[in-house]
């Protein structure tokens, strides 16, 4: 990904790894196989297909040239999920080039012949120069001369890019107010996403066709130090690892297992121009692309612009590799991976791809195994406390597909034992032994998420893209739902006897260091110019274009909220949901860890309590046959009890929420587990980079010792708690009044409804919080004292985060930070990146924000972040240095960032249960109004010099703590000394543990 790959990984939460996108309402109730016709329509020589019974919409064209495109009508907010997909992966990578595709998506950013550069017939001469330069380079063996060449290629680049223009795609991209610019790789596709307002469609079709018409390889060696980075924060991704080595063992032979997307080291350090270029000529063709957009479109007008920008792109044969076919597992294979994060087990068979006839069967089980509820492992497993954490997943890829079990283990467990309980629940399925209804309320639970996620244009737009990747019928993807829902028990046991046997790996992650891991070392680049002041005549045309205005939303609050006072007082708001029949509620107590730190134990101790009548499997497994989800959420200042499902419901599963509320029977033994879950919970925080850095670190610097952070019971002192003591926790909290949020589309009837229903649960009035005891806030911010805290972590890496306290919230500063951050620290095209990564070459991520308070009472803050290799940390902080020292100015550059800040705002939306909480978000910085058209208004008279006014004010001469994390032995402290005092801390200290 250009700026921060997106790699495939296992997850806990539950999906259809984007390809089982069904929404198929139609076929509840329906026991017979329901076919799913196509229809085509040939409407002004536009032929295209449309699905019966398909929620989304899609018309789906195939134009003369073989390019796919989807369409999708969505009208929420005038706006466009946009997808270029092209069937070119790491799969296809040839065997001595890995990394080729991957890289491939990093160049297609840099510009063609007229996009990108202010003199061609200059710049590729130099261009070809280095290609050679590079083949010279991939065929020397000798190290001297093989980095006397590359001395050459860095002398010839400098001089390459005084022609070249970084980041002119960015430019123009951001300019229309574009969303989201990225792109990732993996196995079987590349992606390149888009969200873009709708009438900008005429700027983004025009400059998406002239970067897919040729590939040119400027900028080549600052990116591809890009890429070394990035493979080297692989290295420090122990879950990427392992995801890597149970790949590497399903598929001993087949390219899923043989390359990973990031490539070989001694690949990366080798590279071809020419095997890239032959890459894109080969499948950078129509018949291989898609254009997926979903969003507020015009079919007509939008499919013959479509024609009209690549439909001149001409088709070629395609002829892919032949993939090896893979011979079956016969025996386990267990293999060990080693790093400094928690342990954990992955338990994986080999499936077929995801256009077999199992992917509905496989889909079922993975859903009876975990759904986050009433699955036999959430009851048997989780809900008991037998292992730390464990779920199912199923990962479908075209050829080969990956079924498998994720557990990471308590205290005194071993890998070896989460993989004996695993086992058992197999021997479950392969038995029968799980509830005759649990099919049927699995098939609810899936049209719940499918309702939901058709709501989401990214989530039907991934859809699209998987089917055409994986190449998927449509119809097939629609009628999935039907099939899963003609399988019974019987189905179920007698597959699992046939599929679970001795075919599979384990993959065993545990705690040491890593004997295989890999550096790529970075070789010396001087930096080139991006010369900011350029513009190609691309972009001069490109900047003629014009594009419809558009009107800032503006929200009547009173209007769009309703609003009741039912009995005791209680507040009952709404916003009606007039799209689909799912419904929310939120029951929000205006106390939360503040007022008492053990409300959010009393919580997460729910999770394992049952009534005086039910025990919490039973009660878990009656809120999954609702089909209702109901959470507990504590946070600083309050506390949300929710559920959301099915309108029809809500209803029933408020009562039996607030029945089993009143009447929780206390689990000695449960609160025994709890608290040694907890215990090692702590322990897994503190072997994680990310906490400790962005939790941890951050904490510290801006609260010191006196933090919410800090401030947790000991494990002593959790284990004095007694089961009852955080019951009478709950219970105080109902004496309270609460306030109560609906979203839905039976307002009056739920209004009704929760009267009566907690009127009978709770029949005494509630007192008003105010009177019951004022809360003030104890965690106050400390100033920012300058000083250097490092914390040592074995990785190769280093990540280097500076904050800063600034002054109070203040609504006249939310315009000149928005259009800050936009120009000088976030986003391909900001100063930062350009002088950091684009020139330099200094690190692979950088970035810098002006983030504002969320109350009005509290303090802005200045963050600047960089993720680097050890050696090129004192460069990195010094260039980070100057430039918060000193903003460069350059008036086009602030005119794109101005126009891509009105454009996004402009095209933004609030919509649905989102309007309430917008409402929430304003009221708490002390408004009571949508100001957006304030800060649109504002930002139009904002100039380059009002902006450099800001920064001087709020930026320049900034005191920084500054926060490092990486391995002490890579790290030069002579460096950071510069910067303040240097102050070594553990993790312990930091989370107080």
């Amino acid at each position: 990904m250009y700026s921060k790959h997106k790699h495939e990984l296992f997850t806990r939460m539950k999906i259809l790894h984007y390809t089982t996108f069904i929404f198929l309402l139609l076929i509840v109730g329906c026991s017979q196989k329901i076919q799913v016709p196509t229809e085509s329509v040939n409407k002004e020589n536009n032929a295209y297909q449309t699905f019966k019974n398909d929620p989304t919409g899609l018309r789906l064209y195939t134009l003369n040239n073989g390019l796919k495109v989807y369409l999708s009508k969505n009208t929420d907010s005038p706006k466009i999920e946009t997808f270029i997909a092209v069937k070119a992966g790491s799969t296809y990578d040839p065997a001595d080039q890995t990394g080729l595709a991957h890289y491939l998506e990093h160049m297609l950013f840099k510009g063609t012949s007229k996009m990108g550069t202010k003199n061609w017939e200059k710049e590729k001469v130099l261009l070809n120069e280095i290609s050679e330069l590079y083949e010279l380079h991939k065929s020397e063996n000798e190290v001297d001369k093989k980095e006397a060449i590359y001395r050459k290629i860095d002398s010839v680049s400098n001089k390459a890019a005084d022609y070249a223009i970084a980041n002119e795609y960015d430019k123009m991209i951001s300019s229309i107010g574009a969303e989201g610019t990225n792109a990732f790789t993996s196995a079987e596709v590349t992606a390149y996403i888009n969200k873009i307002p709708s009438n900008e469609l005429d700027k983004w079709l025009s400059v998406e066709s002239e970067r897919f018409s040729e590939l040119v390889l400027r900028l080549f060696h600052t990116e591809l130090e890009t890429v070394y980075e990035e493979f080297n924060r692989g290295q420090d991704n122990d879950g990427r690892k392992q995801f890597e080595a149970v790949f590497k063992n399903l598929f001993p032979t087949h390219p899923y297992g043989t390359q990973t997307t990031i490539g070989k080291a001694e690949h990366l350090k080798n590279p071809s121009m020419k095997a890239i270029h032959n890459y894109f000529e080969t499948y950078y063709v129509p018949n291989n692309m898609a254009i997926i957009m979903v969003g507020d479109i015009d079919f007509d007008t939008t499919i013959e612009k479509v024609k009209a920008s690549f439909g001149k792109f001409e088709a070629k044969k395609i002829n892919k590799p032949k993939l090896i076919v893979e011979k079956p597992i016969e025996s386990p294979i267990v293999v060990d991976i080693y790093g400094p994060s928690s342990e954990s087990v992955y338990l994986t068979y080999r499936t077929p791809g995801k256009n077999s006839k199992d992917t509905p069967i496989l889909t079922l089980i993975d859903y009876l195994l975990t759904n986050s509820t009433a699955g036999l492992i959430d009851l048997n497993l989780n809900s008991q406390q037998k292992v730390q954490s464990a779920s199912s997943f199923y990962f479908q890829r075209k050829d080969y597909g990956v079924f498998g079990f994720y557990g990471k283990p308590k205290n005194n467990q071993s890998l070896e034992d989460i993989v004996k309980l695993i086992f058992n629940e197999i021997k479950n399925l392969k038995s029968g032994n799980f509830d005759d209804w649990l099919i049927d309320a699995v098939i609810k639970d899936l049209i719940k998420s499918k309702i939901q996620e058709s709501e989401n244009n990214k989530s039907v737009a991934n859809a699209y893209l998987y089917s055409f990747a994986y190449e998927t019928e449509w119809s097939k993807e629609l009628q999935l739902l039907s099939d899963i829902k003609k399988l019974t028990k019987q189905d179920v046991v007698e597959f699992s006897k046939t599929f679970f046997k001795e075919n599979y790996v384990v993959v065993n992650k545990r705690i040491g260091e890593d004997p295989q891991q890999v550096k790529v070392a970075n070789p010396l680049i001087t930096p080139v110019t991006v010369n900011r002041d350029e513009v190609s005549e691309f972009t001069t045309n490109f900047n003629k274009i014009i594009s419809p205005a558009l009107s800032v939303q503006k929200i009547n609050f009173k209007k769009s909220i309703g609003s009741k006072i039912l009995k005791n007082e209680i507040e009952f708001s709404s916003v009606e949901n007039r799209t689909n029949n799912l419904a929310s509620l939120s029951i929000k107590f205006p106390v939360g860890n503040d007022y008492d730190s053990d409300l959010e134990l009393a919580f997460s101790y729910l999770e394992y309590l049952g009534s005086s009548n039910l025990t919490n499997e039973e009660i878990k497994k009656e809120f999954y046959k609702l089909g209702v989800d109901y959470g507990f959420k504590v946070i600083n200042d309050e506390t949300i009890i929710s559920l959301s499902g099915l309108q029809e419901n809500i209803a029933k599963g408020l009562d039996f929420l607030l029945s089993y509320l009143k009447d929780l029977k206390p689990n000695n033994l449960a609160y025994i587990d709890f608290a040694k879950s907890i215990e090692k919970s702590r322990e897994n925080k503190l072997k994680n980079k990310s906490d400790i850095l962005w939790d941890g670190l951050v904490s510290y610097s801006k609260y010191g010792e006196n933090s919410r952070l800090r401030n947790i019971k000991s494990i002593d002192s959790l284990k004095k708690l007694t089961p009852d003591m955080l019951i009478d926790k709950i219970y105080e909290l109902f004496k309270m009044k609460p306030k109560v949020f609906y979203y839905g589309n039976k307002v009056k009837e739920t209004q009704m409804n929760f009267d009566l229903i907690y009127a009978n649960n709770y029949p005494d009035a509630p007192v008003n919080f105010t009177s019951v005891k004022e809360v003030k806030d104890k965690y106050l911010e400390k100033e920012t004292l300058g000083k250097v805290y490092f914390v040592n972590y074995d990785m190769v890496q280093a990540e280097l985060l500076m904050i800063s306290k600034k002054e109070i919230y203040n609504p006249k500063t939310i315009a000149l930070s928005m259009l800050f951050n936009n120009y000088f620290g976030s986003g391909l095209s900001s100063i930062v990146f350009q002088e950091i990564r684009e020139s330099k070459s200094l690190a692979y991520s950088a970035m810098s924000k002006y983030r504002l308070a969320s109350k009005k009472e509290k303090p802005n803050y200045l963050y600047a972040y960089m993720g680097t290799q050890a050696n090129k940390l004192p460069e990195a902080v010094k260039a980070m240095q100057v430039l918060l020292d000193k903003m460069p100015l350059n008036e086009a550059q602030f005119e794109v960032a101005k126009g891509s800040v009105l454009k996004t705002l402009a095209a933004s939306r609030i919509t649905k249960q989102f309007i309430y909480n917008e409402y929430n978000r304003l009221k708490k910085l002390g408004l009571n109004y949508d100001n957006r058209n304030e800060i649109y208004t504002e930002l139009q008279g904002i100039s380059l010099t009002d902006l450099n006014i800001f920064f001087n004010t709020y930026v320049k001469n900034t005191k920084f703590d500054l926060m490092v994390i990486g391995n002490k032995k890579d790290i030069d402290f002579k460096v950071l000394e510069q910067f303040g005092d240097v102050y070594e801390l553990t993790p312990e200290y930091l989370f107080n543990y």
